[in-house]
């Protein structure tokens, strides 16, 4: 390719016989997690006879800077071109634990679902522990969770975390 990467198909196959290719490399999510789970794949599909495809849907990352960002699945644009009608449900709060420090830090939170199937296609934050926050989240939205599964669960309170399950009101 232009850039560089390496041309591989979805089981990391060069156009070479017996050279195989994954990770940075291939132009591909560039994530040191991504590169681990393409060679369990790899090796699932090359010594353990079963095929195994990557799925590259849903997948959490972070900035781990201050404040952490953090994010999973599609933006708000990525969503509208997508899926056309989608509701934003988005909160800007004061942590209740920097009341405490006398901290001005603010944690924002932003949550896109799908419309006509009430499934959660997105989820940003930045703030305290985003990362932590994030990766629970990544697993939920994997396993198909709706907005409603998120207003049925019970918050863990006080947490800037519970703020994903009580957000009520679409802003867009």
């Amino acid at each position: 390719r232009e850039n560089g990467a390496i041309i591989v198909d979805e089981f990391y196959q060069t156009s070479e016989p017996n050279i195989f290719a994954l990770g940075d490399v291939t132009d591909r999510i560039q994530l040191t997690p991504v590169a681990i789970h393409e060679a369990m794949c790899f090796a699932s599909t090359q010594f353990a006879g079963e095929s195994k495809v990557m799925d590259y849907s849903g997948i959490a990352t972070a900035v781990f800077c201050q404040p952490n960002i953090a994010t999973v699945g599609l933006t708000e644009a990525e969503a509208r071109d997508q899926f056309g009608s989608i509701a934003v449900f988005r909160s800007e709060f004061r942590p209740l634990k920097h009341t405490l420090t006398g901290s001005d830090e603010r944690s924002l939170m932003k949550m896109i679902v799908e419309v006509a199937t009430d499934r959660v296609l997105g989820i940003h934050m930045v703030g305290a522990e985003a990362g932590e926050i994030i990766q629970g989240l990544a697993v939920a939205m994997k396993a198909g969770a709706t907005k409603a599964v998120f207003d049925q669960t019970v918050g863990i309170h006080p947490t800037a975390a519970e703020e994903f399950v009580t957000m009520r009101s679409p802003v867009a």
